[in-house]
């Protein structure tokens, strides 16, 4: 009896000497770039953003609430148009460039109304914001920047996450005006 504990000891040791070995052995896993979290963040926010914009049907697409304090703000086709925009002005920045395309106002181009070329224009606009982030290194992270939006300068890590937290701005506003059209949004469908 007491050799079969000494064996199941001895066993034991064994596995745990060869399990702190294996991980020993292994090699450890690389921090993320900075370019890569900018990364995830843009595409978690073009994985909400999208979708919701896709679900809404294109005869409610110039849908807007007019009732009380709502008077006068965005349809639901310029809130994509407008997050669109403003992500190639600001990818445009952190590139040192122009847009690729022509944005229009800051809701993007006027003559830009059916929702295939708005949902297009959006999903084009995440493409350009990856390629900006993916750019972003430590050495370039705070350098100075031309501000898109007005005088001054900003920083490549402060304009790629207002593509983040603009776009999300915008798509709390969008999950409103669904809900509102009795749709519920593809991010809350899934948790049903």
């Amino acid at each position: 009896m007491k050799n079969l504990a000494r064996l199941f000891l001895a066993l034991i040791w064994l596995m745990i000497g060869s399990a702190g070995f294996a991980q020993a052995s292994k090699p450890a896993s690389e921090n993320p770039t900075i370019a890569q979290v900018l990364d995830r963040s843009v595409s978690n926010v073009e994985n909400e953003f999208v979708p919701a914009a896709d679900a809404m049907p294109e005869d409610k697409y110039s849908f807007a609430p007019s009732h009380g304090e709502f008077k006068g703000v965005r349809t639901f086709a310029q809130q994509i148009k407008h997050v669109a925009a403003s992500n190639y002005m600001i990818a445009a920045a952190i590139l040192g460039e122009k847009p690729p395309v022509e944005l229009g106002g800051e809701n993007g181009p006027d003559s830009m109304t059916a929702k295939a070329d708005i949902v297009e224009f959006a999903k084009d606009s995440f493409a350009y914001a990856h390629k900006a982030v993916a750019t972003i290194n430590e050495k370039n992270l705070v350098a100075p920047i031309k501000n898109p939006f007005g005088e001054g300068t900003a920083t490549r890590l402060g304009m790629a996450t207002s593509i983040t937290w603009h776009s999300f701005d915008h798509y709390g506003q969008m999950v409103e005006y669904l809900r509102m059209n009795g749709i519920v949004p593809p991010a809350s469908r899934q948790q049903q």
